[in-house]
């Protein structure tokens, strides 16, 4: 086990320093000077030259590598160009609403997704197995942005069901001010037992997290039939049904665990994808994460911030697979010797 979390460490390591390189290589083929988008489009020369001092623009590109690479370790990610505050800070104040966002809808995939993938697989080739494979289908197909505006539309907008923006009522800032531990807003809620902004932000997370819900757990439904159509036809499976297990038994029982392997993968893949795609449904519900920063840092031409997204969601990637890997050699140890 040392020599399996030593060797996938080391790959941790150089895919976070990959990234690293290349975040930094694709600022400066960005188009603009950043120098003028901070300092503005009126500054004079001298103005222009203090800041790309102050950055160190000028310096050889390879120092410049070097630079960015021991501020990153230290924990400077440099100036954002458009909030001209540190873009570390930045994204620690919008990842937790991100973050709340994608966990609730990564609960809401698996809570769904593998109990009718068990379903499908219990019931292969018949009417539930069916239903399950062509809504499956629709979730992974229809397009995270239509949806969204279609949920908002009817529910929100029409039926009045659910908010329609926003991550929580804001009179409640009042009313009933929130003591932050966590920094993110339900889990702080529940901590402290302000059950008006954790009822108000659940309520609005509904429609949001269940756009992004839509996605994962299709792909999780689907994969948890095939692994377990897959694992019930082996040996060991026959065997329980030689001995009067009932096929849900086998398939709950002696098959589900072994077919959760690549399912916890696919989740890895999953979260750093619910963060990218997580951007349109923030954009759509207004909600205050790393998409509505990450939108304005586009427009403003700010490659710090821009950086500094890509690279910690690259990273989360890295960790989050770290993670899983180590998760599945504890529950099979025979993945410790690939």
């Amino acid at each position: 086990m040392v020599r399996y979390l030593t060797r996938r460490l080391g790959q941790a390591a150089l895919v976070v320093a990959g990234v690293v390189v290349l975040t930094f290589i694709v600022t400066r083929l960005v188009p603009g000077d950043p120098a003028v988008a901070y300092a503005g489009p009126k500054a004079t020369a001298e103005q222009l030259a203090r800041v790309r001092a102050q950055f160190g623009l000028d310096d050889p590109l390879p120092v410049q590598l070097w630079n960015y690479a021991r501020d990153l370790v230290t924990g400077d990610w440099g100036v954002s160009l458009h909030t001209k505050r540190p873009v570390l800070e930045d994204l620690m104040q919008a990842f937790p609403a991100s973050l709340e966002l994608v966990g609730a809808a990564l609960i809401i995939a698996v809570v769904t997704g593998i109990p009718l993938g068990v379903l499908a697989a219990r019931y292969r080739g018949r009417l539930p197995d069916l239903s399950i494979r062509l809504s499956s289908m629709l979730a992974v197909s229809v397009p995270v942005f239509w949806l969204a505006l279609a949920l908002q539309t009817l529910f929100a907008s029409k039926l009045g069901w659910f908010p329609v923006a926003g991550e929580y009522d804001q009179n409640l800032d009042q009313t009933s001010p929130l003591r932050e531990w966590t920094t993110i807003t339900i889990v702080d809620a529940l901590i402290t037992g302000n059950w008006p902004i954790f009822t108000s932000t659940l309520w609005h997370l509904v429609l949001p997290a269940t756009v992004m819900a839509a996605y994962p757990a299709g792909v999780v439904a689907q994969l948890t039939r095939a692994t377990l159509i897959e694992e019930s036809a082996r040996d060991h499976a026959r065997l329980e049904r030689a001995l009067g297990f009932g096929e849900t038994a086998v398939l709950t029982r002696f098959s589900l665990r072994p077919a959760l392997n690549p399912v916890l993968t696919l989740l890895a893949l999953v979260f750093a994808y619910s963060l990218v795609n997580g951007f349109l449904v923030e954009a759509v519900f207004n909600w205050p994460g790393l998409g509505r920063y990450a939108a304005d840092s586009i427009r403003a031409l700010d490659t710090p911030a821009i950086a500094g997204v890509t690279l910690l969601v690259a990273t989360l990637y890295v960790l989050v697979n770290l993670a899983v890997d180590l998760l599945q050699a504890v529950i099979d140890p025979r993945v410790r010797v690939r």
